[in-house]
């Protein structure tokens, strides 16, 4: 049985067109059908198509007066949009993971994806041989856990990864108990999964996932865990013993550099914590790194660094770009002035800033939010380093003046997101060295301002813009002070 459409056409009229108003709607046919008629009637079954069959015939033929456009033209097809399909990858990969970051693990726990990465980071946790389930001791700290739950994302913003870390609550540690040092020689302090025992330290069960014939016992850590006081130098200290037993030498100034030289090439190593960024000139080093810090930790290999520490790297053929875009957008619209006309520069060329005592006061915490936010955003954007270090001065009680002023400097932002810094290959590695200062230009204690930046050849690797700490009595001596504070940054970059 099929639903066609069906049509009654008169059998005298074989060789005229009938033009038919309306269609009988689609209906289900039976065989009998063709029994029931009359002998002078026929029924025709025709399947007629979803279009309208038009009333009357166009002429192949067109006037040419009727014609728009060029005779002599070229026949033009419409033009075929690319698709992109490097973001499409990531809508497929938004199948097998959850856009939802959970508040607790209660919201978790209701999803597979998410239970998944638990499974998944508990097992890393067995791998690694990191804890044992032990009795509850009576004479130690029992610390607390805490699952965090985190979307990872691609350039394009698709999530990528439900990653999940179980930490430590080391804020209910005691000092002299539970952990002695936790200096870590690095440039940002991170939670990261411990290697190296220091002290003994037990940990509750985590939640979700307790042993249920053993609901009194806790785990004893072999192993370091994230969120400890002492993870960051525990990981710290097992990498450096790693490194250098495989030749490479620690930087004299900056601990978390590690050169390694041979036959002529050279091979850089830098410690973030759990990043680890490395770059040589001969391909067979760096394909011998990855292989010894594989076979001796068990690691994901990123790949060509195109993201750290919330700075995009844009690696190209002779050149690479650095910026913060995506960090500058959300910037802008955690602050609430996406839809805020831009503004050509950061700050007004003549503007005097002075405390304003007599001024309305404003909310501090988000005053201090908005230029801790505007501080991070400089480590690409040299453009506005003195103006955030400025409103920065009044930060212990900010006035809706100095809120404007930061106000306009986010206006800034919003129309340079695309901003950056381009480094070019150049093969001289030449440093040059740029200073200048003001002489008693801050009208509250007439101290001057320094200002410094440092070039790599062509490239701008390094800069500073801050007030002085004394007030110099003449322009001599303010020059001799920042020229001391160039020399002594130039020399550290040597």
């Amino acid at each position: 049985m099929e639903s066609i459409n069906v049509k009654v056409v008169d059998e005298a009229a074989d060789d005229t067109e009938v033009e038919t108003e309306e269609y009988v709607t689609p209906t289900v046919i039976d065989s009998s059908i063709t029994s029931q008629t009359e002998p002078d009637e026929t029924v025709t079954l025709t399947v007629i198509n979803s279009f309208i069959e038009p009333s009357a015939k166009i002429q192949r033929d067109h006037l040419l007066e009727n014609i728009i456009g060029q005779l002599k033209g070229m026949m033009t097809t419409r033009k075929t949009t690319r698709v992109d399909y490097r973001k499409m990858a990531g809508l497929f990969a938004e199948v097998f993971v959850s856009k939802v970051e959970p508040k607790d693990v209660k919201v978790a726990l209701l999803n597979e994806h998410w239970i998944s990465a638990m499974q998944e980071e508990l097992l890393q946790f067995e791998r690694n041989d990191i804890w044992e389930l032990v009795l509850r001791p009576t004479d130690h700290n029992v610390i607390g856990k805490k699952w965090i739950f985190k979307n990872k994302s691609d350039k394009y913003r698709n999530v990528t990864r439900n990653k999940v870390k179980l930490v430590a609550q080391g804020y209910t540690q005691v000092e002299g108990i539970d952990f002695e040092e936790i200096f870590a020689p690095v440039a940002r302090l991170e939670v990261v999964r411990l290697l190296l025992p220091l002290e003994e330290v037990h940990v509750e069960q985590p939640k979700g996932f307790m042993d249920a014939h053993n609901l009194d016992y806790v785990y004893k850590l072999k192993k370091a865990l994230y969120g400890l006081k002492q993870a960051p130098r525990a990981w710290y200290e097992r990498l450096t013993v790693f490194l250098l037993k495989n030749g490479y030498i620690r930087g004299s100034v900056d601990n978390t550099l590690f050169i390694r030289k041979e036959k002529g090439n050279i091979m850089v190593t830098q410690i973030y914590v759990d990043n680890i960024v490395f770059g040589g000139v001969s391909d067979q080093m760096v394909k011998q790194f990855v292989q010894q810090i594989e076979g001796e930790f068990e690691m994901s290999m990123v790949g060509e660094m195109k993201y750290l520490l919330g700075i995009q790297i844009n690696q190209m053929k002779d050149s690479i770009f650095i910026s913060q875009s995506k960090y500058a957008k959300n910037l802008v619209k955690k602050f609430g002035l996406e839809t805020a006309s831009s503004k050509r520069t950061p700050m007004a060329t003549h503007v005097k800033i002075t405390k304003d005592d007599g001024g309305n006061s404003v909310d501090i915490s988000k005053y201090r939010s908005m230029i801790g936010s505007l501080l991070y955003l400089t480590t690409s954007r040299p453009d506005i380093a003195h103006s955030v270090g400025v409103c920065a001065r009044f930060q212990a009680d900010p006035k809706e003046s100095h809120l404007n002023l930061v106000k306009r400097i986010i206006k800034y932002v919003q129309g340079t997101v695309n901003h950056g810094l381009l480094y070019s290959f150049d093969t001289n590695n030449s440093l040059v060295r740029y200073r200048d200062t003001n002489w008693a230009g801050n009208s509250e204690d007439r101290k001057s301002t320094s200002g410094g930046c440092f070039f790599l050849e062509n490239n701008l690797v390094s800069w500073f813009s801050r007030k002085q700490n004394s007030i110099s009595i003449s322009t001599t001596k303010a020059e001799y002070i920042v020229a001391g504070s160039a020399c002594t940054q130039l020399l550290w970059m040597k």
